[in-house]
């Protein structure tokens, strides 16, 4: 099996960005894209892995959450990709992990994103499954574009916005206050982010996925998110744009047992536009159920693929 990765290294653009690398397929916005909640117009390009498979059957292609990055689900997608022999991809969204950095973070942008991206891999038509603000991601690219999309799995989010989450400003917040010494090795400089971050942020497992974008770059730390960005456009990461078309395709919504994300009031519009939409719930799982109960969620995945 191979993995390929399509990468090169950019000079540094300041605080706040780490080492950048990026795909080598150019994704350019169309001009309908550029117009929608401020888009940005320049090229972004996408860093991904893609693992190699049977190109026969429609790939697998993982969209991260928020904070999140395509390492999210690396020892998933090795798994599923061994598991099922189809080609695998995992992709950084924009302002995250090691993709472009952009002053747009709408869905709208994210999708158009990826409806130029995917064609230019030939993973189209795909199984597109999405986490969280990946979830949100992969919902509108079915909405907007359902021939791209062979079927849709949508892990533990609904196309609903959220008002009540006070938790997406606070994270931001106590990241951008982290201060951290001048030439203080990376290993220490997490734990000492860590100290500061428990003590606005309880979850261990939340704090984890944060550091994991803390980086050295040219003997700097800096953080690989695009936080600036995100923090003047969370009400578009909370938010999921109007849509009227449904997507015709078969869908699997799988939600965390103790997770808010998903909750019976949001059935009628998930019904409304995924009409072929069957809901899984994984017993004992949180909101991060591909990292709690891997092996569940990808039992989830097979056999929604039979």
């Amino acid at each position: 099996m191979l993995c390929w990765a399509r990468t090169w290294r950019l000079p540094q653009r300041g605080l706040g960005l780490s080492r950048t690398s990026f795909s080598t397929v150019p994704v350019a916005h169309s001009s309908s894209s550029s117009g929608q909640g401020g888009a940005d117009p320049r090229p972004v390009r996408l860093s991904y892995k893609l693992l190699d498979g049977d190109a026969v059957r429609p790939a697998l292609v993982f969209l991260h959450g928020f904070l999140g990055s395509k390492n999210n689900f690396n020892s998933v997608a090795k798994a599923l990709a061994q598991h099922t022999g189809r080609r695998v991809l995992t992709v950084d969204a924009r302002n995250h992990g090691d993709s472009f950095h952009s002053p747009d973070m709408s869905y709208e942008a994210m999708s158009q994103d990826l409806q130029d991206f995917l064609p230019q891999l030939g993973l189209v038509p795909c199984v597109l499954i999405g986490h969280s603000m990946g979830g949100k991601t992969a919902m509108l690219l079915a909405l907007q574009r359902p021939e791209l999309v062979e079927r849709l799995i949508v892990e533990d989010m609904s196309p609903v916005e959220f008002t009540s989450d006070p938790n997406i400003h606070t994270y931001i917040a106590a990241m951008r206050a982290i201060d951290i010494p001048d030439k203080v090795p990376l290993s220490h400089a997490r734990k000492l982010a860590d100290e500061q971050l428990s003590r606005v942020v309880q979850d261990i497992n939340m704090r984890k996925l944060m550091l994991t974008n803390l980086v050295e770059a040219d003997g700097r730390l800096v953080w690989r998110l695009n936080l600036d960005t995100m923090a003047k456009h969370l009400d578009k990461i909370l938010a999921f744009p109007p849509q009227q078309e449904p997507f015709p395709g078969p869908t699997l919504f799988l939600c965390g047992e103790h997770s808010k994300y998903v909750h019976p009031s949001h059935y009628p519009e998930i019904r409304r536009l995924f009409p072929q939409a069957q809901m899984q719930t994984v017993p004992n799982s949180g909101h991060w159920i591909h990292a709690s109960h891997p092996q569940e969620f990808m039992a989830a995945i097979r056999d929604f693929l039979v």
